[in-house]
Formats: structure tokens, C-alpha cells, sequence
């Protein structure tokens, strides 16, 4: 990976009354905020330790530039497929703000030589700032690396041991960098030679669970549902509401009743390694597609799509009226995403839902050279 350390803008937080409010706001107001002077320039360029932290512990990571090639190069890996109007708005938002406003969030396999780095510089420097969001419970601490020998280890660290990277977060983002990339001649004066991403290892991400709820069609009971499903999955009623507890096994919530429910055998055993992988994928087809006549996953508004931070209370929301089903899924697993993105296979819609998440206008690219 090419790193490139840059000047980043972040908040005046002297001026800003919450933080919380701020970031929420950002890509609304952004303009607004830059005219108002709410933000100031670190006065060399720098790389940036993030580090999150919150009950469920700390994640750090680096924030840098990278050089757009190593997307074309396919050193930078996606594994979700991008709509055109999105990456349209997207780049007129670019050109509006002459900035972005979130780095695109980067996983790879850890590297221990990079982690001891990392913590090693937090605990002797102190952060350039520190703010809280969710009431105080979750902490975002930033440190800036301006020294340049440092610079440098961190560069020859990323060389030698992050030979690609996977898009946790910013599909779009990516797309729209590498097209205005391809544009760049017409747009002399903005730098889109660079991607602005944030690397946090694998054990420094978590995945959870994206869990749906769809409508089951006008004339069809419930017993005739239970009936069609019953063909490929084996059934059995909880007594209460719980997660999955591996992958291939689905917790379904239909009229406040939860089940399990696990592919049948023989069904598994048709398929070759890489379609057995991921359960939403078998559900799209299987049940969705087959069952409930939904093949648009992506566009067809009789799914919805809830994030596993929302929890099987949101799942329950969205399946309580009579005629919507609630299908929650074991989170995928970090070593299935790389498969898939290695092979240049294309996950499900809403296949991923990765935490901490990183907030907008905490940290800005601009764009002006």
C-alpha cells in the first residue's frame, strides 16, 4: 500500500457545542461550518492514530491517503457493487464541499509489527484531540504523526506487510474517487490521485449481523408460508427470542413466534464451497426470490434491512405486522468476505454491518491541492 501523509481540518471544539450534534450535521452544513470558521489545519502534513473507544473495548487505527492506483490495481478489494445515481451524488458532493468528509474504512489481516507501532506512539504522545459521542460512552481520540522518520516506519510498515485491503465501509466513496480519478485532468486544481481511507486491522473491526424483514404475498397464510419453507430448512419453535448461533442457521420471527431454522442437508450438499458461504445469499434465492417473489433484493421495497446494532428488538419493529416475516443471520465471517472479494465475487446487498463507525467531519480531506 502507497500511504501519504496529508494536513487534515477537524473541529475547533472551543467552538462547538456538541460534538454529537456537529458530525450528524456535518454533511449538511459543512460549507456553513468552514465559512463560520468552525474547523482549523493542522499545520504539517500528517498521519492520524484513531482510536475508539466504548464498553465494548478499543479500536485503533491509522488514517492516510492512498494512491487511487492500488484500487485499479485491485490492492484495495470491494465486495458489494455500487449503484450509478449513488456515486452521482456522491460526486457532486465532492465537488460542492471541495472535500470529504469520512475516510473509507480499510481492513486487513493484522499485522502485530503495526499494532505494537501504533500503541506504542499512543502512549507516548498525547492525542491532538479527544471527544465523546452516545452520551460520553464512546471516546474518539486522534494523534498526529508529523515526525518524519516515523512517517517513513509507518510507510515501510504498510509496504513490506499490507499487500491488500478490503472495503469495510465506503463502496461509494471508492467508486466515485476512482471515476473522478479518471476525470482528473478536467479538474486540475482538486487532488483525485488519493484515496482518504482509514486502516484498522481485522481485530480491531467487528462484523455484525444485517438481518431482514420482508413481506409475505397477499393470499398466502402463514401455515402456507411455514409449508414452503419447510422444504428447506429444518424447524424448530424457541421458546424465546436469540441470535444464531453459527453460520447456516437462521432465527426467524413470524407473528411474535421466534424459530430456528437450518438449511437442510441434502440442500447444502448440492452446492460448491463458494455459494455455501453466506446464508444471505441462500435466502435471497431460496426464500425470498423463490418463496416470496422478491428478486430485486436491492431495489424492491417489500425487504427491509436492519443493522445488528438495532438488536432482535428492531428486527421484531420491522416483522410486527401480519404480513412481514423477520430474518435474523449469524454475522459473516472476516475470512468469507476475503474469499469472496479475492475471487472478485459480489456479496449480498446488506451483507456486512462493521463497527466501530467512524464519524463524518471529525476528520477532512480537502480536496484543493
Amino acid at each position: 500500500m502507497k500511504l501519504k501523509p496529508f494536513q487534515a481540518i477537524y473541529p475547533d471544539f472551543n467552538k462547538v457545542e456538541s460534538a454529537e450534534v456537529f458530525c450528524d450535521e456535518a454533511k449538511n452544513l459543512y460549507q456553513e461550518y468552514v465559512e463560520k470558521g468552525f474547523y482549523k489545519k493542522i499545520s504539517q502534513p500528517a498521519f492520524y492514530i484513531y482510536q475508539i473507544k466504548s464498553v465494548t473495548g478499543e479500536h485503533t487505527g491509522l488514517v492516510a491517503l492512498n494512491e487511487v492506483e492500488d484500487f485499479f490495481d485491485g490492492k484495495v478489494k470491494k465486495h458489494e457493487a455500487t449503484l450509478s445515481e449513488r456515486e452521482k451524488q456522491q460526486m457532486e458532493l465532492f465537488l460542492q464541499w471541495e472535500a470529504i468528509l469520512k475516510p473509507v474504512l480499510l481492513t486487513y489481516p493484522s499485522v502485530p509489527d503495526i499494532s505494537a507501532w501504533l500503541n506504542g506512539f499512543i502512549n507516548r504522545n498525547k492525542p491532538l484531540f479527544d471527544t465523546r459521542f452516545k452520551n460520553g460512552k464512546v471516546l474518539h481520540q486522534v494523534w498526529a504523526v508529523t515526525e518524519q522518520q516515523a512517517i517513513g516506519e509507518l510507510q515501510d510498515l504498510f509496504t513490506k506487510n499490507v499487500k491488500s485491503t478490503y472495503i469495510a465501509d465506503g463502496h461509494h466513496r471508492t467508486s466515485t474517487m476512482a471515476m473522478l480519478h479518471e476525470l482528473r485532468n478536467d479538474y486540475p486544481a482538486f487532488d483525485f490521485d488519493h484515496l482518504f481511507c482509514a486502516f484498522f486491522a481485522t481485530d480491531q473491526l467487528d462484523i455484525l449481523d444485517y438481518n431482514r424483514a420482508a413481506e409475505i404475498p397477499i393470499g398466502m397464510t402463514a401455515t402456507q408460508f411455514m409449508a414452503h419453507i419447510s422444504k428447506v430448512f429444518d424447524i424448530e419453535m424457541l421458546a424465546s427470542e436469540r441470535r444464531p448461533m453459527d453460520k447456516h442457521e437462521i432465527v426467524m420471527c413470524l407473528r411474535k413466534e421466534w424459530y430456528s431454522l437450518h438449511w437442510r442437508p441434502e440442500l447444502l450438499s448440492e452446492l460448491d464451497e463458494q455459494n455455501a458461504l453466506l446464508d444471505a445469499s441462500l435466502l435471497n434465492e431460496r426464500v425470498l426470490g423463490d418463496i416470496l417473489g422478491i428478486y430485486d433484493v436491492r431495489t424492491d421495497t417489500r425487504v427491509t434491512y436492519i443493522d445488528g446494532s438495532k438488536g432482535l428488538k428492531g428486527l421484531q419493529k420491522a416483522a410486527s405486522a401480519r404480513n412481514r416475516v423477520g430474518f435474523a443471520l449469524y454475522p459473516v465471517h472476516f475470512a468469507d468476505m476475503m474469499f469472496l472479494a479475492d475471487a472478485g465475487e459480489i456479496l449480498p446487498p446488506k451483507s456486512t454491518y462493521f463497527e466501530p463507525r467512524l464519524k463524518s467531519g471529525l476528520l477532512v480531506q480537502e480536496l484543493k491541492r
